[in-house]
This record gives C-alpha cells, sequence and structure tokens, in this order.
C-alpha cells in the first residue's frame, strides 16, 4: 500500500506543481486524487481556466498515482478532451488505473468543478521505469 506521507515527500520537488498550487488529497492503491484552489493566475484571456492548468493538474494525478506502485513512471502520451469551463473555485483530479503490464500502464483521469461537474478527462499512457521509489 503507499504510504502518503512518503509520496508528498518525493512530490514535494515537483516545483511546477506546487507553483500552481496543486496538492495531493488522496492515495489508494492505483488511484490518486488531486486538488487545486483556482485563484486570477489560473485564468486566460477569455475568463476560462487555461486549458493548460487542467492538462498540468491530471498529469500530476496520473503522476501520483502510478508512481505510488513504488517505480518511477513517466508519461509517454496523454490525450485530454475539455467538457465545459469549470465553475466555483477548486478543481479535484482523480487518476485510475485502466491497465498494466511490467513496462507500460494506462490510467483514466476525471477532472471536477467545484459542483462536480465532470470538465475535463484524459487518458495517460505511462512508461515504468526500472528505478524503485521509496513510497510503499
Amino acid at each position: 500500500m503507499p504510504n502518503i506521507e512518503k509520496l508528498k515527500q518525493f512530490f514535494a520537488k515537483d516545483l511546477f506543481a506546487l507553483s500552481l498550487g496543486i496538492e495531493i488529497v488522496d492515495i489508494k492503491e492505483h488511484q490518486a486524487t488531486c486538488e487545486l484552489i483556482l485563484k486570477e493566475t489560473h485564468y486566460n484571456a477569455g475568463g476560462s481556466v487555461q486549458g493548460g492548468v487542467l492538462f498540468t493538474l491530471g498529469d500530476f494525478a496520473f503522476a501520483v498515482a502510478s508512481n505510488s506502485a513504488g517505480f518511477l513512471t513517466v508519461s509517454l502520451n496523454n490525450t485530454i478532451s475539455y467538457f465545459s469551463p469549470p465553475k466555483g473555485n477548486k478543481l479535484t483530479a482523480t487518476a485510475t488505473r485502466l491497465n498494466s503490464t511490467k513496462r507500460t500502464c494506462i490510467y483514466e483521469v476525471s477532472l471536477l468543478d467545484t459542483y462536480d461537474t465532470l470538465v475535463a478527462k484524459m487518458t495517460v499512457t505511462g512508461y515504468i521505469k526500472d528505478i524503485p521509489l521509496d513510497v510503499v
């Protein structure tokens, strides 16, 4: 079972995610949930949350979920579909593993707004490296 404190320590080095304000809120086997409280800096010129913010939150949730298995895992391919602009001041991303082999994994990430409306969905294929992590 993943150790949430060890994972938080490991991901404290992800300065980009931290600079956006992304936080790890829950980790289960093959699943992680991360949140972001929206600020002015997260919005684009049109007044909507910047798509890159949603993408980064989804990619980070994938990273936490996939690395919680104890081996360094990186993204090979990410596909995101945006459904509607988020409402409210909070985004939540939950990454769940769909499949895994010795070297690859596939995760689905759901991104919800404050009102639990699905605003985007991401599918991530990851590559599992032979580098153990002290997170379990």
